[in-house]
């Protein structure tokens, strides 16, 4: 009987001790770990449907916006809420335009939330509308953001694309892509195990944050110029491409940049992978032909293997180890200066500087300005050209070499090339990047990033004014701007492909500089096998780096020369340049001949109302001006 009592005893204190551990154990988790649990809860209840951060702007030099963001709806649901699915399907089908059983593939998954993507991605406001209209349980709104072009699809290469989840694909989009992505915020809805939304219980918003902004070394209005004459070339010429970029000379900042053909930014999926992911202006890669003759003089004169006001003849030809090697000029230029020698573009006359410089001294220059190698621009997609192997080549490679022959290099290389050329002497690295900003205010600021010394500064003052005569006096001609001291270099070159040249088709190019006294503004520009036009870059592409440059230099403010141009400019050889006179407001009875230029009247009225040239422009010996009557 003890026993029994005992054990009865021991059982009750051992239930006592439970309840008591058991009371101590709820007090202690709702006490001190109430909140975890009532977390873990939440968590559970929870059914989160994310919303896009806003990606950071992109915008240009002067602030002005090139990339934005702007609102575009994503469609969510919670398969477990939806109650008819049948109607659901068929009227988000009907709705985004898309087959119910694909749809329906959606609604049947096992998950807490779905997107319906790509489809449902960004779609329309007018479709957003009809969704919430259609109010259908189960299916939600969430307010994403997709990028915004306010200026279409310029720079489309150079900022590349975005995804349909707001990362970056290619270009600048890509590799700032840490940069530009905000964090993901969220739409919040507390279910229960079934799906069904807890009485009493908000959902919350947990709103996105907005990504850094880019700020770039682009000028938004000589972008726009430069679009447009690219935009024109394709039309008038009938290119396989068009390519073009416009750099500061002193920096290497990157003032413009295009590509033609171009793409959609927001429907890149409708190109070719070869359109979206080449930037030709650092990507291709060919034999620049003339343009590259700047290097040579510069070499020459660097090592004092000839002086400008040498002489030389030019019967036409070459001849290098029994390799006859000819100029473009049918009977050659005659005897000359080697000021001549690059006004004309004589392909003799720099096979005689690359053999007096030897292969050694040539391709260490070649080397110096930066052929053969990536230039180190902030862009995906350089390429590095290709370049002799010293070793390998003999005097006729050398001889071709130095008229820019048999090497091929890359449009960026050109022109930064050219910069260091006529900036000092200092190669410097090309750059797009100016900073980064928030809130419209820059916190870092990117410098220029000087390379190395490639040529004296004398020996630059001297290449700046035998750029300056090949347009004054030479085969540039065509990229002459009133007012301003203009350099340049035309390029024709030969297409190669297999080891053979193409015939009659043609890599067309021109290299503009101004102004020359102090260059602020390059632009080099491309054309490959214009089909309706003769190929020479003097006639097809100098008059559209001319447009770019000249209307840059108005963008830019820069101001023509005060006290005129000390190398004018003659359009023929054998003729000299005038003045064109005012005759606007002139009768016709009072107009007599001029002793340099003829005079043509439009129209049977009494007075002069218009002309052209403009008073005051510059007109060859013996060209017509044509007045306008009333």
């Amino acid at each position: 009987m003890k026993t029994i009592k005992k054990r009865i005893i021991f059982i009750i204190n051992a239930l006592f001790v439970l309840f008591v551990i058991i009371l101590i154990r709820i007090g202690y988790v709702q006490v001190f770990n109430g909140t975890v649990f009532v977390e873990r809860a939440f968590d559970l209840w929870t059914r989160n449907i994310p919303v896009s951060g806003r990606r950071g702007r992109i915008l240009d030099r002067n602030g002005k916006l090139i990339v934005g963001n702007t609102l575009a709806p994503t469609v969510s649901i919670i398969p477990q809420q939806i109650e008819d699915k049948e109607r659901a399907i068929y009227e988000v089908s009907k709705i985004l335009n898309m087959p119910m059983e694909k749809i329906a593939a959606h609604f049947n998954k096992n998950v807490s939330v779905e997107i319906i993507k790509p489809e449902g991605k960004n779609i329309t406001l007018e479709q957003a509308k009809r969704i919430v209209e259609a109010n259908i349980p189960g299916v939600y709104i969430s307010s994403d953001v997709v990028r915004y072009y306010p200026h279409g699809n310029y720079l489309s290469h150079v900022l590349g694309i975005v995804g349909i989840d707001q990362q970056g694909i290619t270009g600048l989009e890509y590799i700032y892509d840490d940069y530009l992505m905000g964090n993901i915020g969220s739409s919040n809805i507390f279910t229960d195990a079934h799906g069904n939304k807890i009485p009493g219980l908000d959902g919350n918003y947990s709103s996105p944050s907005k990504g850094i902004d880019l700020y770039l070394t682009i000028d938004l209005d000589v972008q726009m110029v430069l679009e447009r004459v690219l935009d024109n070339a394709v039309s008038q010429y009938d290119p396989d491409e068009v390519f073009g970029i416009v750099m500061n000379p002193q920096t290497s900042e990157i003032i413009a940049m295009a590509s033609r053909p171009n793409f959609d930014l927001r429907n890149y999926q409708d190109y070719d992978q070869e359109v979206f992911n080449r930037n030709l202006p650092i990507w291709k890669s060919f034999e620049p032909g003339s343009t590259f003759k700047f290097l040579t003089f510069a070499a020459g004169i660097e090592e004092g293997v000839f002086s400008p006001e040498d002489k030389f003849y030019d019967p036409g030809f070459a001849i290098v180890d029994g390799v006859r090697i000819r100029d473009w000029k049918a009977g050659g230029h005659g005897e000359q200066t080697y000021w001549e020698v690059i006004q004309n573009s004589c392909n003799p006359g720099f096979v005689e500087i690359g053999l007096r410089l030897g292969k050694e001294k040539l391709f260490k220059y070649i080397d110096d300005f930066g052929f053969g190698k990536k230039t180190g621009v902030d862009l995906l997609g350089e390429s590095t050209g290709i370049v002799f192997d010293i070793d390998k080549i003999g005097n006729v490679e050398l001889a071709t070499s130095a008229f820019g022959q048999g090497n091929s290099t890359t449009p960026i290389q050109i022109i930064n090339a050219a910069s260091a050329a006529v900036n000092g002497g200092n190669l410097n690295t090309p750059y797009i990047l100016k900073g980064f900003g928030i809130e419209n205010t820059i916190i870092y600021q990117n410098d220029k990033k000087f390379v190395r010394r490639v040529i004296s500064k004398e020996t630059s003052d001297i290449i700046r004014e035998a750029l300056e005569r090949v347009v004054a006096l030479g085969t540039g001609r065509g990229a002459y701007i009133e007012g301003y001291r203009v350099g340049g270099k035309t390029g024709t070159a030969q297409i190669a492909v297999d080891g053979k040249y193409l015939q009659g088709e043609y890599i067309l190019s021109f290299l503009g500089i101004a102004p020359m006294n102090h260059p602020e503004l390059a632009c080099y520009i491309g054309i490959t096998k214009p089909k309706t036009y003769i190929q020479y870059g003097g006639t097809v592409v100098a008059p559209m780096v001319q447009e770019v440059l000249a209307e840059s230099l108005n963008i830019m403010g820069i101001e023509k020369q005060p006290d005129g141009i000390p190398l004018a400019p003659r359009y023929w050889v054998d003729k000299a340049t005038y003045k064109v006179e005012n005759y606007i407001g002139k009768k016709r009875a009072l107009i007599t001949f001029h002793p340099f230029y003829r005079i043509k009247i439009e129209g049977n009225g009494d007075t002069i109302i218009a002309q052209i040239p403009e008073p005051g422009e510059l007109i060859a010996q013996d060209d017509f001006v044509i007045l306008y009557t009333d």
